[in-house]
């Protein structure tokens, strides 16, 4: 299907890491997919879409994560789809679809709000906004005479991946205004968020370690390495929301977007950042953090040659630190490679489960600290190879049923250190065989 490559994996344990969904997709998705496609046909339109939202209920630990519900009668279907800050309340009938999503109360909007909100209207596809009586809302309707699984997956995802960006946003740029319908949202524990904390003081420290032993000239590209790395590091790691999400997004896309600008400018802006992020208290850093539900990945489908290409690159520049004897800034492109990856590719379950094991390995104090296991010692500089070798083994076995070609040749993996084992897995990733049955 499509959509398949737009949710997240599953993890090993109770915390979430990434964006988007961190589960499995329904065990049944493609059956349920060819069910609604069916009721489609024979103009069986609640019985369709029933169909279609079972298909992206999705699991941690084999139960329902309830992040779509749905009432239905022989005259309409009343739905929920949870996505992070959002939840989407809609009624189906056989003639149409009606969703909508409520921000804010109209009468605490600003100007300026209101200015942003027209704005977006001409950034949307499928969904507008509008306010009612009470409140501002974006909304999303559809005519059913034509519809089929693929032409209401795109509005719906659109509605609701907007709808959660927009109520960040506000919390970041307009903090007067209060946010509404975000009851099913819930704090982190705080134990955790001590944990984050402790950890994001913990990298800063060690990134202004590492700037003070680069060259005193030419060392520009290693400096960008250094700071990219933190930020999509904090990003995956500790998946901050609100404010420090849309200023660390901001602060990426300006990076890779401003060409214009001299490198040393864009790693002073980067720089900058990273010092504002030093000096946040950990209530201000708390304020930024919940969990919640989510139904759909925000990353665009990417293809498989263009992460290989991308792993290449990476590692031709690996080379040239080598040969160049820039021993400093290996490890982090190492880190580099992979937390890019999954931040920018909208890649395969079967190689996100990867990516993320290789992540367990490289941070592996962070994720004992969370209790998220333990496969590399840092103490000891030493991989727990069987462990290593037996997680990958168990996400291949779980996705041999639809790619009958996919086999990890574990033997090829180095585990003399850590950067010798992270190069040899990059070339592991890189001959994959994902032809479907």
């Amino acid at each position: 299907m499509s959509w398949l490559n737009f949710f997240q994996t599953t993890s090993t344990c109770s915390v979430s890491f990434g964006r988007g969904t961190n589960a499995s997709i329904n065990p049944q998705e493609e059956e349920l997919f060819n069910k609604s496609y069916q009721a489609f046909e024979q103009k069986n339109t609640l019985d369709a879409y029933a169909y279609f939202f079972e298909s992206l209920i999705n699991f941690s630990d084999e139960k329902s994560n309830e992040n779509i519900t749905m009432n239905k009668t022989d005259d309409a279907l009343e739905f929920e789809i949870y996505q992070g800050s959002s939840r989407v309340q809609g009624r189906i009938t056989q003639e149409n679809l009606y969703a909508e999503v409520i921000l804010v109360k109209k009468k605490h909007t600003s100007v300026a709000l209101k200015r942003y909100v027209l704005e977006r209207n001409y950034q949307l596809t499928y969904a507008n906004y509008f306010s009612d009586d009470e409140y501002i809302k974006l909304k999303l309707y559809l005519d059913n005479i034509t519809l089929s699984p693929q032409k209401i997956f795109f509005p719906l995802r659109e509605l609701a991946l907007n709808s959660d960006f927009d109520k960040e946003h506000i919390v970041s740029e307009f903090p007067e205004i209060p946010l509404e319908d975000i009851e099913h949202l819930q704090a982190l524990d705080t134990n955790e968020l001590q944990i984050k904390y402790d950890y994001l003081q913990k990298l800063i420290e060690e990134i202004e370690a590492k700037v003070v032993t680069l060259p005193s000239n030419d060392n520009s590209g290693m400096q960008s390495f250094l700071y990219l790395n933190i930020l999509l590091k904090i990003d995956y790691l500790l998946v901050p929301k609100y404010k420090i999400y849309q200023k660390l997004s901001k602060k990426i896309q300006a990076y890779f977007s401003n060409d214009q600008v001299t490198l040393e400018s864009r790693n002073e802006e980067l720089r900058k950042y990273v010092e504002e992020l030093k000096m946040l208290t950990l209530e201000e850093f708390s304020r930024n953090f919940y969990d919640a539900k989510y139904t759909f990945n925000p990353i665009e489908k990417s293809s498989y040659e263009e992460l290989v290409t991308f792993i290449n690159e990476s590692q031709n520049k690996i080379k040239w630190y080598k040969n160049n004897r820039y021993p400093q800034v290996i490890p982090t492109i190492y880190q580099y490679i992979a937390f890019y990856s999954l931040y920018n590719y909208g890649i395969n379950s079967v190689i996100k489960e990867l990516f993320h094991t290789l992540v367990m390995i490289q941070n592996a104090p962070y994720f004992a600290s969370l209790k998220c296991g333990k496969l590399y010692d840092a103490e000891k500089e030493s991989l727990n190879k069987r462990a290593i070798i037996s997680k990958l083994q168990d996400i291949v076995s779980k996705h041999q049923e639809k790619y009958k070609n996919l086999t990890l040749f574990t033997d090829e993996l180095n585990f003399a250190s850590l950067d010798e084992f992270s190069y040899s897995y990059y070339t592991l990733l890189k001959n994959l065989d994902f032809e479907e049955l």
